[in-house]
């Protein structure tokens, strides 16, 4: 399920482009020139002087929209604002009553002007004007502040995953050192495979988007790393639905595979860890399943590893993943559902 952004929704809706774009600011114009012209002239003998009419609306309309409002209203001077505005008000009737004295029909002088209605038009046009600025000012607060939590959304998942890396980088490295002492025959193998583990740290790992094809793959090096530097260790993978062109977020399940590793080491009996990914209907599956040792209790409380993966998902997921971790008197279980 994708989050639609405001930027992303304000540029698919024609409504919202309507009245913030720039584009249509001409149109917008004389689509209001049009329709209070339609109300004013339609409403004689209401209003005897439609055109002295049209012309002071319009006057306190831009007035309103780009003085008024910028100035008073948006820097929080509301006192300040509805004074004015008040104040106008009582001096475009008088200037009225007055042109209309002296210029109008001397039989229509009395009733010239219907002030309750006059008054009337007059608020709501100064409403129209302060909601139309007023909705383009929170379209535009909200893109910006849109834009500001995806910058540091984004600097946020770097840093994290900045501190996966060096972590799982580390356990690599020692573990090809222990190895490397205990048998230089493996220790061969474990430096081809880890090649192939620092490429993908250091390029593939470096992209916003991997496929999920390529991440199973660095996985699998990974346990048969593991696999070569323990010889009672065993994996599965197991891979279900249609995998191909699916792109996730890099290194997204190291973190769940290296905890499993860490902690299922067992001097007992065989160890393992077993991995399901599956596809299915428009959702991405993981499963991480690993032994837990007979004779060593151990704390699964994840560490950086798991703190790290899991405020990455909250970043990258939002409302679009579900984690559930059980932990059984055998088997520690990661289950990870993200819809893409």
């Amino acid at each position: 399920m994708h989050k639609i952004s405001p930027n992303e929704f304000a540029n698919e809706n024609w409504v919202f482009q309507f009245f913030i774009s720039s584009k249509y600011r001409i149109l917008r114009h004389v689509l209001l020139i049009v329709l209070i012209g339609v109300v004013l002239y339609n409403s004689t003998p209401e209003i005897t002087e439609p055109t002295l009419v049209l012309l002071l609306f319009f006057l306190l309309f831009y007035s309103n929209m780009y003085v008024l409002v910028p100035r008073l209203l948006f820097k929080n001077k509301y006192a300040w604002y509805f004074l004015t505005i008040l104040s106008i008000l009582g001096l475009i009737i008088i200037f009225t009553k007055l042109f209309l004295a002296y210029f109008g029909d001397a039989d229509m002088n009395d009733d010239g002007l219907n002030i309750p209605l006059f008054s009337v038009l007059i608020l709501v046009l100064i409403a129209a004007s302060t909601s139309i600025k007023l909705f383009q000012k929170w379209v535009v607060d909200k893109q910006l502040i849109f834009e500001l939590e995806k910058s540091r959304t984004s600097a946020e998942l770097e840093q994290l995953k900045n501190q996966i890396n060096p972590h799982f980088l580390f356990n690599m490295l020692n573990n090809a050192n222990v190895l490397t002492q205990k048998d230089p025959e493996k220790a061969s193998q474990v430096l081809l495979r880890l090649s192939d583990l620092l490429r993908y740290q250091l390029y593939d790992s470096a992209r916003d988007k991997v496929l999920l094809t390529s991440d199973i793959h660095f996985l699998e090096d990974f346990l048969n790393l593991e696999r070569i530097r323990r010889d009672n260790f065993n994996f599965l993978i197991s891979k279900e639905g249609n995998l191909s062109g699916v792109q996730i977020p890099p290194l997204l399940f190291i973190s769940f595979v290296e905890n499993a590793v860490k902690h299922n080491n067992d001097s007992v009996k065989p160890s393992y860890v077993n991995i399901f990914f599956e596809i299915r209907d428009g959702e991405l599956i993981f499963q991480c399943i690993n032994s837990k040792p007979v004779l060593k209790a151990v704390s699964y409380s994840g560490g950086l590893g798991l703190v790290n993966i899991k405020r990455r998902l909250e970043l990258l997921f939002p409302l679009t993943y579900s984690l559930k971790i059980v932990n059984d008197e055998q088997t520690f279980t990661v289950y990870l559902t993200i819809k893409l």
